[in-house]
């Protein structure tokens, strides 16, 4: 066999002076001429300025590289892109670039795996890279679980998730603004530590010795431990340096207010948990890009999916992340758009691909989670009015079942709202102090003697005889609804309603004695879930037919949408008179719920059925009003509450818990040095950001293309993160809090460890110098956090004693 041939390069001559481009004869070839297209195809991947406006050393900066992918997407220098190169010997010379397989050339530097190890010893130097989050996890444990149990009284909101917790362990049902996985997963601690769910977790108070308060702050600080290593691989795989690495782990270990969420029963833990993970997760993704399909390809596109189920099952503000998940998909899915060598199957696998795991997988998972909460919560509770009155018939200690199903004149009832989110028909002795000055009529969420309401006859009518003969309730028979407690009457007339202006208000008029027919509705029935539409209801049956009321003098409609009420209706929904007749607004629409009448026989059960995605969505509208009605009350001082502004800068923090003397305080504020300088380095990008792009434009070659992509993927992730987690707080009405920020702060930290990372950790600089500037980094996060130790570990003592705290005047650590 002839061996293969061998190169050898000698070098220069000793004393051969480097030889410049001025010493070569150029060539003009002609157009036709082979070398012309060679030439051509150099300059498609780099442009000059011409060199006689300027000297070599000039030149050589200012040349720019015109490769695929300059553009800096996310997905810049994928499989296609990272190599090309054109073949023109003999062929087309217009023909397509034929790409080279690769990897991105962003994130991790991918490396192949190790061969499997030999010994302990080859086992070890083999997994090195792995002991540094190993120490910074057991460091994290330490911080977390340090003097965990000592305060042992009910901590912030302790007393609201606690509860829930205790619901689960009871099966109760109950109502919250947020997705039950994080209350579930809270539940869940209760029974693993014993606890049997009877304490009342009322604010403040001290706990029973059979609360095992410790073993379940431990399990939800279990959380907050993860985050260090979770912040340590995920700098990994964005492709930042060792040193930028320990900075992240540093900022994530080191933050007070992470440190101070983690260590008691609240669902923020898991929240940011579910951040990190999705973050980690999409990043491994990106890492896989270099082979699509492949098993690896898979498996962490799904886990990206399942994270975002996770995170927005623990609280909406998931949503966040999941948007910039979403930027990331579109941004990859556009740049495979203009792949023109992929195949058309190729770009519909990939789109089928995103929309199964990154759009169905999470939805499945957000509905597994109430799926699930359904399942464990089958008794009667706290907040059964908030569901529908057929899931309400299923509970387990609820009578509705049981209650006769014909209605009749004379039965005492409750009418429930079946719009979304919709509540019981309700009235109070409280009246309007705008408009008629009458009684208050509104929706009310919970049960309360002041929803039932009698069924009579008008006032021309004979009176109700309760020892006649029955009469059962029909489509189109005009009725008054007297309020039980107050025996004012449903009313309506032609005063503007208090919030919705162009409705006419309902109200509370007259008594047993006095009224007039602006007390009278007809009832129109709308269908019935078991006889089927209007025209085949022979009898209006409670629970299951649907009902509106139209007012006879006015021609309106009773009307309960989402519109609450100022602190005068207690916060309560409006309840108005509509006077648009639209069929299909679910807002008038209304159906008995617990239904009294001795004279008529009981019901069954077996009747009702409730479907589950009927349950999903209503509970679901119910959060999201309920959730809207958590607006500022501006006629009431809320000390805990801060503005998005007072975030980046730490203009202000809340205090956890009283603040005297003789209690244990925790302040939940960050480290300031972390905090500040994530602030400052998003600026900075921006700054810098703009800056690389007037110097490309001017021809200027700052990094490689390779860099170029690494520094704006990184910068996207870190930026959108950012920006899509705070600035959706200014177009909220809802009261915000300083906890709220605790996910965004996550992206300023990988933003800030970025800028040090491409401005000295990966730059040109000595070894020694990047360790004196990460000592001087290191240095000033373990100094801050221990300053400030305090205020998650606990402040015994009256806080006056306790100097040096107050950086910021505006920070209310100290008692006037």
């Amino acid at each position: 066999m002839r061996p293969s041939q061998v190169q050898i390069d000698f070098g220069t001559p000793p004393g051969t002076p480097p030889r410049t481009s001025s010493e070569f004869e150029e060539i003009p070839y002609p157009v036709t001429h082979p070398s012309y297209f060679k030439t051509a195809h150099n300059y498609k991947h780099e442009e000059s300025l011409p060199l006689h406006h300027m000297n070599e050393d000039t030149s050589t900066r200012r040349r720019v590289a015109r490769g695929p992918g300059s553009s800096g997407g996310f997905m810049s220098g994928d499989e296609h892109e990272s190599e090309m190169h054109y073949d023109d010997d003999g062929k087309d010379v217009y023909s397509k670039p034929s790409p080279a397989r690769s990897r991105i050339s962003s994130g991790r530097v991918h490396r192949p795996p190790p061969p499997p190890p030999t010994s302990i010893s080859e086992f070890i130097s083999q997994n090195l890279e792995h002991l540094p989050p190993a120490i910074y996890t057991l460091l994290s444990c330490w911080t977390r679980f340090h003097k965990i149990g000592h305060a042992n009284t009910v901590v912030w909101d302790e007393a609201h998730f606690g509860k829930f917790g205790s619901h689960y362990l009871k099966r109760e049902f109950y109502f919250d603004v947020h997705p039950p996985l994080g209350k579930m997963l809270v539940g869940l601690a209760g029974l693993l530590s014993g606890y049997n769910g009877n304490f009342e977790f009322k604010s403040g108070v001290m706990y029973d010795e059979s609360v095992p308060y410790v073993a379940m702050r431990v399990m939800m600080a279990t959380f907050g431990v993860a985050l260090v290593p979770l912040g340590w691989y995920t700098a990994v795989e964005l492709g930042m340096s060792s040193w930028s690495c320990h900075l992240v782990a540093l900022m994530v270990l080191c933050d007070v207010a992470w440190l101070a969420i983690s260590r008691f029963i609240l669902l923020d833990s898991m929240l940011l948990f579910f951040t990190f993970t999705t973050i980690f997760l999409l990043t491994k993704f990106h890492n896989q890009q270099y082979q699509s399909f492949s098993f690896d390809w898979w498996m962490w596109l799904a886990f990206t999916g399942i994270s975002i189920g996770c995170v927005t099952s623990v609280k909406w503000i998931g949503l966040f992340v999941t948007a910039v998940v979403g930027l990331y998909t579109i941004e990859d899915l556009w740049e495979k758009f203009g792949d023109l060598r992929m195949t058309n199957r190729d770009q519909i696998r990939h789109w089928a691909a995103r929309v199964l795991c990154l759009i169905i997988l999470p939805i499945l998972v957000y509905m597994l989670s109430f799926k699930l909460h359904f399942m464990i919560l089958n008794h009667s509770g706290p907040g059964d009015s908030t569901m529908s009155s057929l899931f309400q018939a299923h509970l387990v200690g609820n009578d509705f079942g049981k209650n006769p199903r014909e209605i009749a004149f004379g039965s005492r009832v409750t009418l429930k709202g079946m719009g979304w989110g919709g509540g019981l028909l309700h009235s109070h002795v409280q009246t309007y102090p705008v408009g008629s000055g009458q009684q208050q009529v509104t929706c009310y969420h919970y049960k309360d003697d002041n929803n039932h309401w009698t069924i009579l006859p008008t006032w021309e009518a004979p009176e109700y005889n309760p020892n006649g003969e029955l009469q059962f309730l029909q489509d189109g028979d005009v009725i008054r609804l007297q309020h039980v407690p107050t025996t004012r009457h449903l009313h309506s007339h032609t005063v503007a309603a208090p919030v919705t202006k162009l409705n006419n208000e309902v109200s509370g008029y007259g008594n047993s004695t006095v009224g007039d027919f602006h007390d009278y509705w007809v009832v129109e029935v709308v269908d019935d879930i078991k006889q089927g539409p209007r025209e085949h209801v022979t009898k209006i049956h409670s629970l299951t037919t649907r009902l509106r009321f139209k007012h006879q003098a006015l021609g309106c409609y009773l009307y309960a949408a989402n519109a609450v009420l100022p602190q005068w209706g207690f916060k309560q929904l409006e309840v108005s008179c509509t006077k648009e007749d639209n069929p299909d607004d679910m807002h008038t629409y209304w159906n008995v719920e617990s239904h009294w009448n001795d004279r008529l026989p009981l019901g069954d059960a077996k009747f009702y059925k409730s479907p589950f995605l009927r349950d999903f969505w209503h509970l679901n509208v119910a959060m999201m009003t309920s959730n809207n009605a958590l607006i500022p009350d501006p006629d009431k001082e809320d000390i805990l509450a801060s503005a998005p502004t007072d975030w980046p800068w730490m203009r202000l923090g809340l205090r956890m818990c009283g603040w005297g003397d003789n209690q244990t305080k925790y302040y939940l504020l960050g480290t300031p040095v972390i905090w500040w300088g994530g602030t400052v380095s998003l600026i900075v990008f921006v700054i810098v950001l703009g800056i690389y792009l007037f110097r490309h434009q001017r021809k200027y070659i700052d990094m490689t293309l390779q860099q170029w992509n690494h520094f704006l993927y990184v910068g996207k992730i870190a930026g959108y993160g950012w920006f899509l987690h705070y600035f959706p707080f200014f177009i909220m009405g809802r009261v915000t809090y300083v906890h709220h920020y605790l996910p965004t702060l996550y992206f300023s930290v990988l933003m800030f460890a970025h800028l040090l990372d491409h401005f000295i950790f990966s730059a040109r600089w000595k070894d020694s110098t990047k360790r004196v500037a990460f000592g001087i980094c290191a240095f000033l996060i373990i100094g801050n956090f221990w300053w400030f130790r305090g205020m998650a570990w606990g402040i015994d003592g009256p806080i006056n004693d306790h100097w040096g705290l107050l950086w910021r005047k505006t920070w209310n650590i100290y008692n006037a």
